[in-house]
């Protein structure tokens, strides 16, 4: 089992759709997926659940308020420790562990804990371990093969106990300034934490408390957004694209023992994915990935293309992950 964090600290990149189609290709690739909803937006469970749903499961009033806050609430409130977590089962190979708008309560609680395990004080262990021991624990009920976490776009203390819960990290990426500038600082921060963290277990004093590694491994990036003619990137988008590989290696991988390579050279860009403009309303109309798109969606004509198009490329994408994840 692994576990697999989507990451950027900057926003608008289209991470959680990026992680949305992959989860459904996972799962129909044969491997049993849980996702783990841990941005306090809660975008990517809105793209799993219908909004009838979603009015039951974020109403503090209703019997069904299942998400990942009714596992974390005893830690929130002082008053014990995680309990399971609900899980929506979508498919036989597909699961998901709803995200909340409340999450963000627990910002306070994890900020204080890590401070507080430096002091050997269980109940900090028990807060900053919470997510891996939530998503480990369900993931394990159902012989999951693959976790997927999705956190939101800042370096604070929810998206850094979610990255120490993560076995590998997968940064998606647009060609531009601001990503090539967040590659720049998303090394140092990884690197930082995973000392801080290995530290810390050192001081637990629950020694029957199942803490995550902390591994936080890179795993690679994906290119999202460019544009492609004649199968490259449009000339807007050659000058980002060539920075990114030397940026991965130098910042996020922290070498710089290797020459320069082009996207396509790079055994790290898992792969580059152009826009579905057209398809993805569609898609988001139909609550079903791009891939899974029938003509009584509206995929007709070019559309019909253009859906097996998206199809291999996740599929690609997918082999790229797990080939750079051991699996």
């Amino acid at each position: 089992m692994k576990s697999i964090v989507f990451f950027n600290n900057k926003g608008g990149v289209g991470k959680t759709t990026l992680l949305y189609h992959l989860a459904w290709m996972f799962s129909e690739m044969g491997k049993t997926v849980v996702v783990a909803d841990l941005d306090p937006q809660a975008n990517l469970t809105s793209m799993f659940l219908p909004e009838e749903e979603l009015e039951k499961l974020w109403d503090p009033d209703n019997e069904e308020h299942q998400s990942i806050m009714s596992a974390l609430r005893p830690i929130v409130r002082g008053l014990g420790d995680i309990t399971p977590a609900p899980i929506r089962t979508l498919t036989p190979r597909l699961h998901l562990i709803p995200g909340d708008l409340e999450l963000s309560n627990f910002e306070s609680n994890l900020s204080e804990a890590w401070g507080k395990c430096l002091d050997k004080q269980e109940p900090a262990f028990r807060a900053t371990s919470a997510f891996h021991r939530v998503v480990r624990n369900a993931a394990a009920d159902l012989s999951a093969d693959v976790i997927l976490l999705d956190v939101g776009p800042n370096f604070g203390a929810i998206n850094r106990a979610a990255l120490i819960a993560s076995d590998h990290v997968v940064v998606p990426l647009a060609p531009d300034l601001f990503s090539i500038q967040g590659l720049r600082n998303l090394g140092p921060t990884l690197a930082k934490w995973r000392d801080e963290w290995e530290d810390r277990k050192k001081r637990n004093p629950a020694k029957d408390l199942p803490l995550p590694q902390g591994a936080m491994v890179p795993a690679g990036y994906v290119v999202l957004q460019f544009g492609i003619r004649d199968s490259r990137p449009v000339k807007a988008y050659e000058k980002w694209s060539r920075r990114i590989p030397s940026t991965f290696n130098d910042f996020v991988l922290n070498r710089n023992d290797q020459p320069s390579l082009s996207y396509g050279d790079d055994s790290h860009c898992l792969g580059l994915l152009k826009h579905y403009r057209s398809l993805m309303p569609l898609a988001m109309e139909a609550r079903k990935p791009i891939f899974h798109l029938k003509p009584a969606d509206g995929a007709i004509g070019a559309h019909t293309y253009a859906v097996k198009d998206c199809g291999d490329d996740f599929r690609s994408l997918a082999d790229n992950i797990l080939r750079n994840t051991g699996g």
